[in-house]
């Protein structure tokens, strides 16, 4: 098993190829997931990244006229999908380990089981926004931005835990990721302030970005331009979704706060049905694919929301 930065430093002619999963919804199994995630072995991932589904809050009114606040978790977590996939596949698989939900005390005993698994990679996240709230809001005794994460882990890796008493365990020894918005994070009042956010995670032990996903190569490109000459010299990494219906080309810019380019957006509108609209998503990532390996990227990483089909398509043009 290896870092995501070494998997990165190794790759030569072509960037790698690479996958984002999701876990099964509560009462899926494991099989299903493996199943969805093995046609894209003969493409040989070196790393897939594992989400993690934070939890939900729904309100239900008791007897005496009051309101309960329930949580809901409806996915599974990420260390047994983990295991599974070293276990399966000897791929380093990649969870993603969030502010929300969790205190400092959560994060370091997840970190020190992932550790004891052997995972050697994970990517830092704040996490978003619980349904049905409007503002993030970090668990009493829990972070409140991806760069106070990101430093807990930096620390892991230096020997420091939260108590004294843990101080004669061992170092971990993660490579750390952290998400990057070429459009900008949506909560930022302007890209500049969002780019100063980014700073704040290379300079608390970030050792590899991955973008947000996007549909316009030149977003990326400026983005890149800018870090670099920020002094932002860490391998970064592009987040690619293939648009598979007519109603993804309304939704996606309203979930995840992204341009279409015209001629695309036209393109689907134009598609008699979901089929010749995927098709036209397929293309369009095809040609954003050859771009960006003009361009140099180091690997070109598929949102794939655990299907195979579109990803396959795609990456069989390239790879």
């Amino acid at each position: 098993m290896a870092k995501v930065t070494e998997h990165l430093a190794k790759a030569n002619e072509k960037p790698i190829f690479s996958i984002e999963i999701i876990p099964p919804a509560k009462g899926g199994k494991i099989d299903e997931l493996l199943n969805d995630i093995e046609p894209m072995m003969e493409l040989k991932p070196p790393f897939i990244d594992v989400t993690y589904q934070r939890e939900e809050y729904v309100y239900k009114t008791m007897p005496d006229g009051t309101q309960k606040e329930i949580k809901k978790r409806k996915r599974a977590g990420t260390v047994g999908i983990c295991s599974a996939i070293m276990h399966k596949f000897n791929v380093d698989p990649v969870p993603h380990i969030l502010c929300g939900g969790f205190t400092k005390e959560d994060t370091e005993d997840l970190l020190i089981d992932l550790n004891f698994l052997g995972v050697e990679n994970v990517v830092a996240l704040r996490g978003d926004t619980a349904k049905p709230f409007n503002e993030f809001k970090a668990k009493k005794d829990g972070h409140s931005y991806a760069s106070e994460l990101i430093e807990q882990v930096a620390d892991m890796n230096k020997g420091i835990y939260l108590h004294e008493e843990s101080t004669y365990l061992s170092k971990s020894d993660f490579c750390i990721g952290a998400a990057a918005y070429p459009e900008k994070h949506y909560e930022a009042i302007s890209l500049d302030i969002d780019f100063e956010n980014l700073k704040k995670k290379v300079d608390a032990g970030a050792d590899y970005l991955v973008t947000q996903m996007f549909f316009d190569n030149q977003k990326y490109f400026d983005f890149v331009k800018k870090c670099r000459e920020n002094n932002i010299h860490i391998p970064i990494i592009p987040g690619l979704k293939i648009l598979s219906t007519k109603r993804q080309s309304e939704i996606l810019p309203k979930i995840f706060y992204l341009d279409l380019p015209e001629t695309f957006a036209n393109d689907v509108k134009k598609a008699n049905d979901d089929k010749a609209a995927r098709q036209i998503g397929i293309e369009w990532c095809i040609n954003q694919c050859k771009e960006l390996m003009a361009f140099g990227v180091p690997a070109l990483h598929f949102y794939t929301m655990s299907k195979s089909t579109t990803t396959l398509a795609v990456a069989k043009e390239i790879f």
